[in-house]
């Protein structure tokens, strides 16, 4: 690599895109010359109108910011900018192929999966669903196909089967950050080969709605156990009362309990340990919430509210 100092345009939106964002502002290699964003959305009950936090990280470094509401907006601004590069990690558009055509050296993703595995949204969550022992980053070329493009380098971070999403969210976003200049650097070194995608080997994960958190009881416990993990904090794991009240499932033990003589969605006590019947299988519980209330710990959510032990949640 020349000791010129390649400019970038990066785009990205949520709290996983920071730390590499940081790395790059931080390289002596590369200039960010300008952050593409998403737009302020309204947050929370009071829908207070929130940026991302790609924005505030840019704005706090004095790096201009573009959100369009749709990319194509910005062709001109992007096309006068005349980046070498565009480095792409969690935007949430798909990018038109007149803007992947601006860049010198093209438009590189970085994807949080093992690609062919897990195209489109949700990935990581995929991963911890599926029981699968590795997940991880790739870095690829991109195309105007969703997570099509080839392949330049791959990256695995192992599961351990007791990981939630907030974790290994938290370690591939710290590890997209370790490695990204490297990696940029290696490829205008011309040092990584790319590699085209098997599309025979791929599948494509949805994005995951609040309604999804929904326990579905006619699952083994296995999989409802892995959905706790894969769905905390967001959108949380929920079931009704027969009179319409929902619970929240916190968190629940790793392992596994034999169960007999219970039906799916029931809450039984077992030595005084809250369970949870599933039609295969128990949950240990160790933490759940009423909607509206605060989180407990299962032994003291049963001291106030003996009336749950016996119901069947659906």
């Amino acid at each position: 690599m020349s000791n010129t100092r390649h400019s970038i345009i990066f785009m990205g939106t949520p709290e996983f895109s920071v730390p590499t964002l940081e790395a790059l502002i931080n390289s002596d290699d590369f200039l960010v010359r300008a952050v593409v964003t998403q737009e302020d959305k309204p947050v929370g009950r009071a829908q207070t109108l929130s940026a991302p936090a790609v924005k505030v990280c840019a704005e706090k470094y004095g790096i201009a910011v573009l959100q369009p509401k749709k990319v194509k907006e910005i062709f001109a601004e992007l096309e006068k900018l005349a980046p070498d590069l565009i480095v792409v990690l969690a935007y949430g558009q798909i990018i038109p192929q007149n803007i992947l055509d601006i860049p010198k050296f093209g438009c590189l993703n970085i994807h949080a999966s093992l690609l062919p595995k897990y195209r489109g949204a949700a990935c990581l969550q995929a991963a911890i669903l599926n029981g699968d022992q590795e997940t991880g980053l790739t870095i690829m070329k991109m195309e105007a196909g969703l997570d099509t493009g080839p392949i330049l380098k791959q990256f695995s971070i192992p599961l351990s089967g007791e990981e939630n999403i907030e974790e290994l969210h938290d370690k591939a976003s710290m590890m997209s950050g370790q490695i990204i200049v490297q990696v940029l650097k290696d490829y205008l070194d011309e040092k990584l080969v790319a590699k085209a995608q098997d599309d025979n080997l791929s599948s494509y994960v949805k994005t995951i709605k609040k309604e999804d958190g929904h326990l579905n009881f006619q699952k083994s416990a296995i999989e409802l156990e892995r959905q706790i993990r894969a769905f905390n904090p967001w959108p949380g794991s929920f079931a009704l009362t027969d009179d319409g009240k929902m619970i929240k499932i916190g968190t629940v033990a790793h392992e596994i309990f034999p169960v007999a003589g219970r039906l799916p969605g029931e809450l039984f006590l077992n030595e005084k340990t809250l369970m949870l019947a599933t039609a295969k299988g128990a949950l240990q519980i160790e933490s759940l919430q009423l909607a509206g209330g605060k989180l407990m710990k299962a032994n003291e959510f049963i001291v106030g509210h003996q009336d749950f032990v016996g119901k069947v949640l659906k």
